[in-house]
């Protein structure tokens, strides 16, 4: 037999599931030694990618089964300053006005608007080819001009792609969006939740833009943030998680079965008291309490890979965490909701500096004052989550 194709497939028995996703060049005599196992990649169901699995026993007791599961791309990306070539009243933008600092033009706002598109439309497709994201949360875009046109780019426009966004109170005028793709993803309500001082005042920063709506038939809220700066000191970014968990705590009494996905640049890693103590987001899934959440990225991180780079060493400041019902607790393996699945960065070649002092660093769009034509200073992220279909 010869294949020149791609493959992707779920393997799943009792113990565990693994994705799968191969490039097959002339291979020949596929063909397992413990089990007899045909897989078959069957079309999406909804715009989906449904798997249909056929197993043989690998032991004379196993019954052959079969399972459909789809699989949902949530991602988040810090876009890194999308800014509009025009000033907005009362917001201090003028570095990226055509006569400010970074001489902000309307090819640069192009080009920057293009390398943004191709990004967030990449996103997840390694997995899910030519389906990418469903939800992708966003920081540092100016306002809702800057996301209309985003949103009208070819790649995310042959998708539908669309957007949630509240202005916000930020002096800078960044602010924090949901892209949405609307064959998967339905909102229902929207509101921004802001950040508040220790005495009850609101903080002219980015406050938690917070969308509910429904995903695979389940009810999901995201929380979009990006939280106070490291020259804010870690007393702000520890408040911020104290505001967020509170309001999912809030959501969560409201209605126990929504999923309740917290995403953002945090600026702070995975063990930071912000993420770990304040926010209540657990290391590993058995940790996990009824009123925690889990964060798989305080692994992915040990494990080498981060978002930004510093120094010559990797941080993890883009995450997505997730509610204690968002995850396979008891190690069922139903997958009757949206259930966890895995978390990854996105490192892709074209987002990363290719020579020089800072070669493997994320490209950004400007560097000491020198124009990039970059992407971004921060990595995108995607957490994927499998859910079986009925």
């Amino acid at each position: 037999m010869n294949f020149k194709a791609n493959y992707a497939f779920f393997v799943i028995n009792s113990k565990f599931i693994t994705f799968v996703f191969v490039r097959m060049h002339n291979f020949v005599n596929f063909a397992p030694t413990t089990a007899s196992i045909i897989f078959r990649l069957m079309k999406h169901l909804n715009a989906t990618l449904t798997f249909v699995l056929l197993l043989s026993a690998a032991l004379s007791h196993t019954r052959a089964q079969e399972r459909r599961l789809s699989l949902y791309g949530v991602g988040f990306y810090n876009l890194e300053n999308l800014f509009d070539i025009t000033h907005d009243e009362g917001k201090n933008d003028e570095e990226y006005l055509p006569d400010g600092a970074n001489h902000w033009t309307q090819m640069k706002y192009e080009h920057k608007l293009n390398n943004m598109s191709r990004t967030l439309a990449d996103m997840g497709c390694e997995r899910l080819p030519g389906i990418g994201c469903a939800i992708i949360g966003v920081s540092e875009v100016e306002n809702a001009h800057c996301l209309t046109d985003l949103c009208a780019q070819p790649p995310l426009a042959e998708r539908n792609f669309n957007f949630i966004h509240v202005e916000g109170p930020d002096r800078r005028g960044v602010d924090c969006a949901l892209l949405y793709n609307p064959r998967f993803f339905k909102p229902s309500k929207f509101w921004l939740q802001p950040y508040l001082n220790s005495d009850g005042t609101v903080r002219y920063t980015r406050g938690f833009l917070t969308v509910q709506g429904t995903l695979a038939g389940d009810s999901v809220t995201a929380i979009v943030c990006h939280w106070p700066s490291r020259f804010s000191g870690p007393e702000a970014r520890i408040q911020a998680g104290q505001q967020v968990r509170q309001e999912k705590d809030s959501i969560l009494r409201a209605n126990p079965q929504m999923k309740v996905f917290v995403m953002g640049d945090m600026n702070d890693d995975p063990m930071d008291p912000s993420m770990a103590k304040a926010l209540g987001a657990r290391r590993k899934i058995a940790d996990v309490t009824d009123d925690q959440m889990f964060n798989p990225w305080w692994q992915v991180l040990l494990d080498g890979r981060g978002t930004l780079r510093y120094q010559g060493g990797w941080n993890l400041f883009d995450q997505i965490v997730m509610t204690p019902n968002a995850i396979d607790r008891d190690g069922s393996k139903s997958y009757q909701t949206l259930t966890f699945f895995k978390a990854e960065v996105q490192r892709f070649e074209y987002l990363l500096q290719d020579d020089g002092k800072f070669k493997g660093n994320p490209k950004r769009t400007h560097a000491s004052g020198v124009w990039l034509d970059g992407y971004s200073d921060h990595l995108p992220v995607v957490a994927y989550f499998v859910r079986e279909v009925k």
